[in-house]
């Protein structure tokens, strides 16, 4: 029964297909006269029929079924274009249309009507395109550029597999932080163009240091020589992606080591609350009125290239420690990786024996491999912004790591 009704619900996939796109033709061309559109919402209804009968039919129907519709589509764009008003949208939406219902009948439904909601998801967003289009300028197309060319054509080529003393290094996962760096750069370029410099530093803060604030800081580094007028809140920046990443480090933590949270909230408490302090004063001192000031270059390489060089170094201090202290030297190695990684250092413990740690030294053991990572931020962010201003931006993660080493110091006393 099955088998018999397949065709059927096949036809009914392919009309839903073009009914569906002349829906939205026929919505945006609701205002052109008679004789003014190729195709309406009966048409792409008619287009969706013929493609479904194409895909049940023998190939040579299909093909000229498929020459029949592309004759049509052509006559009726050749006699309804204006110089003024050249569009060939809804011509090729009518080709898509027979290819995707031509796809419900003879490959699957699912992938037609899946085809069909991606034109008309296409289609439908013609204006919020068309804005796009108008707010970019050249630096942000040559910016896209440059990012498809790390992303898609260096990254696919790199091997997926471990090289050099201890197996330390894989190319393909050291240039996945270029790619995530230059895109983060780009991303923060793009979102302080909309809304504002100000808004958008902190906004990519946020959202940037979920997965990784080591990136952010890279960035937020960089324009500090490139951005002298916006120190302040770049410092203010930096501060904030530390903050969520002493907050996501703790939620990991309690999603796969709750044993270790008590006192890793313990020790992480007074460095959240030093930089929070730090922040609120940056944004203090930078004042309101910078969100017309210009922009620096959107995509920066130099400092995804040493943030990739950085890592590299760790991976292998991190992998030669394990070899030489064992299981003797576990602080040492999940303090050592979490220089680099955090969140490695945190599933690295997860996936130890529960009885090799007491929950107090798994919790303090953590807080180390945190503050490690931020005095290795505070070191890059010196380095990076040297004589622009790169110490007074490190100064949120110093105080953050000295609180919260005064704290680590009390409770290894306490022990």
């Amino acid at each position: 029964m099955t088998d018999i009704a397949q065709p059927y619900l096949s036809m009914i996939a392919s009309i839903a297909v073009g009914l569906l796109v002349g829906l939205e033709r026929g919505w945006t061309q609701r205002d052109l006269g008679k004789g003014h559109r190729v195709a309406g919402f009966r048409t792409f209804g008619l287009i969706g029929l013929l493609g479904g009968i194409g895909g049940l039919a023998p190939d040579t129907v299909a093909a000229s079924l498929c020459l029949g519709v592309v004759a049509v589509l052509a006559i009726g764009y050749a006699r309804s274009a204006h110089p003024e008003n050249l569009s060939a949208t809804t011509t090729l939406a009518g080709l898509l249309t027979f290819g995707a219902s031509f796809c419900a009948t003879r490959v699957s439904p699912a992938l037609g009507l899946a085809t069909g909601a991606a034109t008309f998801a296409i289609l439908s967003a013609r204006q919020s395109m068309h804005a796009l289009l108008r707010g970019m300028d050249e630096s942000e197309i040559e910016g896209v550029s440059r990012f498809l060319l790390v992303a898609l054509v260096i990254l696919p080529l790199l091997p997926d597999a471990a090289y050099g003393p201890f197996d330390a290094w894989n190319p393909r996962k050291i240039w996945m932080v270029v790619v995530f760096v230059t895109g983060l750069s780009f991303s923060g370029y793009a979102i302080s163009r909309r809304f504002g410099r100000d808004r958008g530093i902190l906004v990519v803060a946020l959202t940037g240091a979920i997965v990784s604030s080591t990136a952010v800081t890279a960035d937020y580094a960089r324009r500090l020589r490139d951005e002298p007028e916006a120190r302040e809140i770049l410092s203010a920046g930096i501060a904030v992606a530390s903050i969520v990443m002493f907050v996501r480090v703790q939620l990991v933590a309690l999603a796969l080591i709750p044993r270790a949270v008590p006192t890793l909230a313990l020790t992480m408490a007074p460095a959240t609350l030093v930089a929070v302090i730090f922040a609120l004063i940056a944004w203090r001192r930078h004042g309101k009125g910078g969100d017309g000031m210009e922009i620096s270059n959107p995509l920066g390489f130099a400092p995804a290239l040493m943030l990739a060089a950085l890592v590299a170094g760790l991976s292998l201090a991190a992998r030669w420690a394990l070899a030489r202290f064992g299981e003797q030297g576990m602080a040492v190695i999940l303090t050592l990786t979490g220089i680099s990684d955090v969140d490695a250092a945190v599933m690295t413990m997860a996936g130890l024996p529960p009885d090799l740690l007491d929950n107090r030294s798994a919790g303090l053991i953590l807080g180390s491999a945190v503050l490690a990572n931020t005095l290795a931020k505070a070191v890059m962010t010196v380095v990076i912004g040297w004589r622009h201003g790169g110490g007074r931006a490190a100064m949120p993660l110093v105080a953050a790591v000295t609180a919260a080493a005064a704290s680590l110091a009390g409770w290894m006393a306490l022990g």
